[in-house]
């Protein structure tokens, strides 16, 4: 509710309705709205950070653990505990561009993950070219990102998937 709906257009009463919680226990354990978006982050990067390790692990080859970014996806997106239209990080990123220190923390650790790992993985495949390789595959990823917002095409992360497959078929050392 709080990323799909907008995080500045949801009231705290109506989370605190949606919590069952008063608003003393609120603020006694976050302080304040902010942090509690923040809190709300933090759980769903170390969330994804889970799933995107548990399909880079069960990929068999370097190229499969690349493109594992999107299996992870659609793997988290399936996970009732996270329902939305599309990311809360781009969601939190643009909505709240002067966001709070603990917030832009958060976004800016799920920006390195991204980036730093999506590096890592691409350097089996591309050598010298991995920083291009896992540019484009992190451009694939968001574009993916913000057609599940759109709601077209129908399914953006296969599309994603094939359009980082060639991508990173191009790098490849031969």
């Amino acid at each position: 509710m709080l990323f799909d709906r907008g995080i500045r257009a949801t009231p705290v009463d109506e989370l605190l309705r949606q919590a069952g919680v008063s608003a003393a226990t609120l603020y006694t354990h976050f302080g304040s709205k902010d942090a509690l978006v923040a809190e709300t982050l933090r759980v769903r990067l170390a969330d994804w950070r889970t799933v995107w390790d548990q399909h880079i692990v069960a990929a068999d080859n370097d190229l499969a653990r690349l493109l594992a970014v999107f299996d992870a996806l659609a793997s988290y997106r399936r996970d009732q505990r996270h329902p939305s239209r599309w990311c809360a990080f781009l969601a939190a990123a643009t909505e709240l561009s002067d966001a709070a220190d603990e917030i832009s923390d958060v976004l800016a650790a799920d920006t390195a993950l991204l980036a730093t790992r999506l590096l890592h993985l691409s350097r089996p495949l591309a050598g010298a070219r991995a920083q291009d390789l896992a540019d484009e595959v992190l451009v694939a990823y968001s574009g993916t990102l913000a057609a599940l917002l759109r709601g077209c095409p129908r399914s953006p992360i296969d599309v994603g998937r094939r359009l980082a497959h060639p991508a990173a078929r191009a790098h490849m050392r031969d």
